[in-house]
């Protein structure tokens, strides 16, 4: 039980240390279209980026699958470019491809990415048995998950009411600030992963 604690310590610390923050803005970029209300449609995503970032992880750690270290690297932070761009192209989601419901798909896509990438920690530690390593290590992952996704939305929450106490429609109603920050967050996250993207690029 010491040994599983501590493989679910080290996969919490690792995606919530700074030292993961593409990780982490991975997740702020999947979450910034959404408000608390929508909840479901959050918990399609993160369980598709989940079950995506499983699968490389096992394989990987299992030296089932190999893949290039510096490729790796290089396309985490481009499939934060691709989920910013996405935030900010789809004015509405609820109107478009599938009612949005394409962006499970996309989530568990680019979190087999993202598996690859936890794996490349894992592997460098110092293990004999791999299979108790992996569950902890993976769990405490979607602890980190949960925490970081729980912190989000609470200040998404406080920024809304923000705005919405700033600024009000002419004719009296509410205005809805979701689509304002979704655009700002993704913009200022796009930045940041294209830049790191040009630095890790392989060629």
């Amino acid at each position: 039980m010491n040994e599983l604690a501590t493989f679910v310590r080290l996969g919490f610390l690792h995606i919530t240390d700074l030292n993961a923050v593409d990780h982490i803005l991975f997740l702020l970029a999947l979450a910034a279209i959404y408000r608390v209300s929508d909840w479901r449609d959050v918990l399609r995503v993160i369980t598709a980026f989940t079950v995506g970032h499983s699968i490389t992880l096992v394989l990987v750690s299992l030296d089932m699958l190999r893949l290039p270290q510096a490729l790796v690297e290089f396309l985490i932070p481009v499939t934060i470019v691709a989920t910013c761009i996405e935030n900010i192209a789809v004015r509405d989601h609820r109107a478009a491809l599938w009612g949005g419901r394409y962006r499970p798909v996309f989530a568990g896509i680019f979190g087999l990415v993202h598996g690859a990438g936890f794996a490349s920690y894992l592997q460098n530690l110092s293990m004999g048995d791999i299979v108790l390593p992996l569950f902890g290590f993976n769990l405490g992952i979607e602890l980190g998950q949960v925490v970081i996704l729980a912190v989000t939305f609470g200040a998404l929450l406080c920024v809304d009411r923000m705005l919405v106490a700033i600024r009000r429609a002419p004719d009296g109603n509410t205005w809805s600030p979701v689509r304002t920050r979704a655009v700002a967050m993704s913009a200022v996250i796009l930045f940041i992963a294209a830049a790191w993207a040009v630095q890790r690029s392989p060629w």
